[in-house]
């Protein structure tokens, strides 16, 4: 039997006190584990789901309903690993997303499933290490539908979707979240910034609809897709964050994509403008020829040991491809290791277009 749950309020004072004192471990990829139980259409469906109209299998979320065991024995390998913080399983538990599984109806369903099985991963695992606290984040994808591209070509003025649709999505997915009890917020992948602001504007409006002792640290963390330097919508690390400082952070920082060495330059940036705290969690290096991903625990505890080293991170883990293994050695490479300090940041007028500015 666990023991009882700290108060919320608590448990916010914890994770906070926890980022000023120490370097932050996350956990690792959620698709890429799922894959390694193999499961099939059966596990997808469940005896609940047996007469659904569509195909279910590829909906990892609704695992969290009809495999939970699997959920929960991932978050518990993470959290053994040395993960202080693991992500729900709903990155795509939004209305808009499953809507391609035929499965809208079930959104707030599966996020509160999603958060109870980190919760249980949590409370076991604080009752079998007593003093340990581990939390658990929201996590909140990008969309399968972006608001600043054309799906179509020949078409540049169309969009698959309205800013009110993409905030209503966001926002029945971020009040599950909160009424399961998660300890923040986590805005993640982040490919396009008008998505990324409309699901910041959704959080802020249900804090205030539910009241000051609803909030939660939020966290956002953006997408480098190539060697270019910027995200699919076309903006600088720098653009990107004038685009979102606005909602003020709890931490900012780069995941997915590339392999950690590849951030290098964005991630020694990101570090310098944001007066929040700043995360890492890379792809287990680029996809290969078969959709692996070679980089090594080793390999990827080197150079996420590094930023932490330098002083340009405060949260560190892991995304695609990256296992248990991975979230190990990047604990063991980080352990002791002294958090980015958060800069002051000077008074400036700054704005963002692809490219940021700022007049002092």
């Amino acid at each position: 039997m666990s023991p009882p749950s700290l108060p919320p309020s608590d448990r916010a004072d914890l994770f906070r006190r926890m980022f000023a004192a120490r370097m932050v471990v996350l956990d690792g990829a959620m698709g890429s584990m799922i894959q390694t139980y193999r499961l099939e259409e059966a596990d997808f469906r469940g005896a609940r789901f047996k007469s659904h109209p569509h195909d279910l299998k590829g909906n990892n979320d609704l695992l969290a309903i009809t495999r939970p065991d699997v959920i929960e024995r991932i978050h518990a390998d993470y959290f053994a690993a040395g993960a202080d913080i693991v992500e729900t399983n709903t990155f795509s538990s939004t209305s808009i997303a499953m809507a391609d599984y035929h499965c809208e109806p079930l959104v707030r369903e599966i996020n509160l499933a999603a958060v109870a099985c980190a919760r249980r991963a949590a409370e076991r695992t604080e009752a079998a290490s007593p003093g340990r606290h581990c939390f658990v984040a929201g996590a909140i994808g990008p969309l399968n539908r972006t608001l600043s591209m054309s799906p179509d070509v020949n078409r540049p003025d169309y969009r698959a979707v309205t800013w009110d649709q993409v905030v209503t999505a966001y926002a029945e997915q971020i009040n599950a979240l909160l009424d399961g009890g998660v300890d923040a917020l986590l805005v993640e992948t982040i490919f396009d910034t008008l998505n990324a602001k409309a699901a910041l504007f959704a959080i802020e409006s249900v804090f205030e609809a539910r009241g000051e002792a609803s909030r939660v640290p939020v966290m956002i963390s953006v997408t480098i897709t190539d060697a270019s330097g910027r995200t699919l919508s076309g903006q600088t690390i720098g653009a990107f964050y004038h685009s979102i400082a606005h909602a003020k952070p709890f931490s900012v920082g780069i995941n997915c994509a590339l392999g950690g060495a590849a951030m290098r330059p964005y991630v020694e940036e990101l570090s310098r403008l944001a007066d929040c705290y700043t995360s890492c969690y890379p792809n287990a290096g680029l996809p290969n020829a078969f959709g692996g991903y070679d980089e090594t625990p080793a390999d990827m505890a080197a150079v996420l040991g590094e930023f932490a080293a330098k002083g340009w991170v405060n949260l560190v883990g892991g995304c695609c491809g990256s296992t248990p293994a991975h979230i190990a050695a990047i604990a063991a490479a980080v352990k002791g290791m002294a958090p980015r300090m958060l800069p002051q940041a000077k008074r400036a007028l700054r704005l963002s277009g692809l490219e940021p500015l700022a007049v002092a």
